[in-house]
């Protein structure tokens, strides 16, 4: 996978899926715990989660100016992952107020700016080696893959944690059980027999004072997640000690500045030209991160609130863990088995994977009820599950057409990801038409539940537009920035995301006030007008890339 590439690459590769594991633990559960914790509304919590998703990224650009104007990179980074280490370990801490909980975030925000940009931009400096450079668009999309690996485990490790301690407490799970706990508490719930019954389901017994059992609840429900924030520090761990003791692998641009051996000088002239491209860019994404980071907001308020809870056996498969490694085990060894130019080591290898796998599955599969519960959060694996299956994929499409002098330039594959996520909210669309709105239910569970396949067809389709418009514009950030504004652009790049993030907010603000359907329709409407633009300029984006 790595061959042809520089061993810098594998640094970066890992360094970034600890940190990323870290990062998508927590935020696979941050929207639930703002709620549960401190029972917040749906806006309200979005409102956190959007600042808090805007600072992630809006602060790239104070880590890029950082790292640009020491050309210390390398260092800017490692400060970056103590200082996230840091915030993590506030939020694990139990009993926090929140505002508490917003400085804990703000410092992850901060230490996150430092880091990430600046990864990017090293990771960039490799392929600026014209031994590397045709390899740029795939070292990206290797690297991006590395990013979801680690998020592929981290709702599991959220959801995992959070379980097991409320099983410690004697408590079992129901997503419902915290929304409907806080309006008892706030004395504006008009029927209680929902509650009683869940609350009996979960204790295994007659609860005769739900008073108690609510603060109890509410208590277990929420130091489970803040345990869950304590893994996000230990990954950081494990990632800081994956990148101090490779990091001589990575470009050191100080050094390579100080003998002589890269230039960071270019003329305004053609700078100017760079950043109104980069700009032009920057401003596209905006409107796809808005809509593709509703995964963490609205898409896990319509799983929670409108999928189905409980699914049979065949269907549980995908959502357990071990299920989802046996079927990558059955893929991958198919691939092996009929790969081209396969030897007969690596097919009877794959031979092995595939029924191996096959047949664990199968006997993992008669262990499940014929019913069983499913939880909100964890529908975040998909995205990322599909990101490491699909890149090899989408990596060697690129490659056939490159071979064939027909592989799309990269500001035309990003448009064509702005179309591709259009697509994914149109199946949203289509799954919502029939149900009651947030706002006509009034706090009330919804009767109505769908087909969780409605929401994994979604991501499957986001994480194929993702591909094609996250990777690649990171590696056209790389190549078009000028070289003294590298790290600045990678925290533009960011920044723009920042933005993105930022109005995830009209996301909860249209879920509390409108039909379903309609919030979806929105997300269609950005993605199509982002597109249309992005062909618009092509040609002026191509120029700036053939010109780099």
């Amino acid at each position: 996978m790595f061959k042809g590439h520089p061993r810098g690459l594998i640094v970066a590769f890992f360094a970034n899926m600890g940190e990323r594991f870290g990062f998508y633990t927590m935020m696979a559960i941050l929207v639930l715990f703002l709620q549960a914790k401190f029972g917040l509304k749906a806006d309200q919590a979005g409102w956190i989660y959007g600042v808090f998703y805007f600072l992630i990224y809006a602060l790239a650009l104070v880590g890029g100016f950082i790292a640009d104007r020491t050309q210390n990179y390398k260092g800017t980074i490692m400060t970056g992952i103590i200082i996230m280490f840091a915030g993590y370990v506030l939020l694990a801490i139990p009993g926090m107020g929140l505002p508490f909980a917003i400085f804990g975030l703000f410092t992850i925000a901060f230490g996150n700016g430092l880091f990430k940009g600046n990864l990017q931009a090293l990771v960039g400096q490799m392929y600026d080696d014209p031994a590397y450079s045709k390899l740029r668009d795939s070292a990206f999309s290797l690297f991006y893959m590395g990013i979801n690996i680690g998020a592929v485990f981290a709702p599991n490790a959220a959801r995992g944690i959070r379980t097991w301690y409320l099983k410690s407490q004697g408590f079992g799970y129901d997503a419902d059980l915290p929304s409907l706990c806080h309006q008892y508490l706030r004395g504006d719930m008009s029927n209680a027999g929902v509650l009683q019954e869940l609350a009996n389901k979960v204790t295994g017994r007659e609860v005769a004072d739900l008073g108690a059992f609510v603060n109890t609840y509410l208590g277990a429900f929420s130091t489970g997640y803040n345990y869950a924030f304590g893994i996000a520090a230990i990954a950081m761990l494990v990632s800081l000690a994956t990148y101090v003791g490779f990091k001589r692998l990575l470009p050191d641009r100080r050094q390579q500045v100080a003998q002589g051996t890269t230039s960071i000088t270019m003329p305004w002239a053609e700078e100017k030209k760079r950043l109104v491209a980069l700009g032009l860019v920057f401003l596209v994404v905006i409107f796809f991160w808005m809509s593709f980071h509703q995964n963490g907001l609205t898409l896990t308020y319509f799983a929670r609130d409108y999928t189905a809870k409980e699914v049979p056996p065949l269907t549980y498969l995908i959502f357990d863990i071990k299920g989802l490694i046996l079927i990558a085990a059955v893929i991958i060894g198919l691939v092996f088995l009929f790969q081209k130019g396969s030897g007969a080591g690596k097919r009877a290898l794959g031979a092995g994977l595939a029924v191996g796998g096959a047949v664990l599955a199968y006997l993992l599969h008669g262990t499940y009820a014929d019913s069983n519960l499913i939880e909100p959060e964890i529908f975040q694996q998909f995205n990322p599950y599909f990101v490491v299956f699909l890149t090899p994929v989408v990596v060697a499409f690129f490659a056939w057409l490159r071979a064939r002098n027909m592989e799309p330039s990269t500001p035309r594959k990003i448009g064509i990801g702005m179309v591709l996520a259009a697509v994914a909210f149109v199946v949203m669309v289509f799954s919502s038409i029939s149900l009651l709105s947030p706002a006509e239910l009034g706090g009330a569970v919804s009767p109505d539940r769908v087909s969780p396949y409605w929401l994994i067809s979604t991501y499957l389709i986001l994480t194929i537009a993702e591909l094609f418009l996250s990777p690649m514009g990171i590696s056209f950030v790389s190549k078009v920035a000028p070289p003294r504004f590298q790290g600045l652009m990678q925290g533009g790049w960011l920044g723009a995301t920042a933005l993105g993030n930022q109005l995830l907010v009209v996301g909860s603000l249209m879920w509390v006030r409108f039909e379903v359907w309609q919030v979806w329709a929105t997300f269609v409407v950005c993605c199509l007008i982002s597109a249309a633009f992005i062909f618009s300029i092509l040609r002026r984006l191509e120029s700036a890339t053939s010109n780099s």
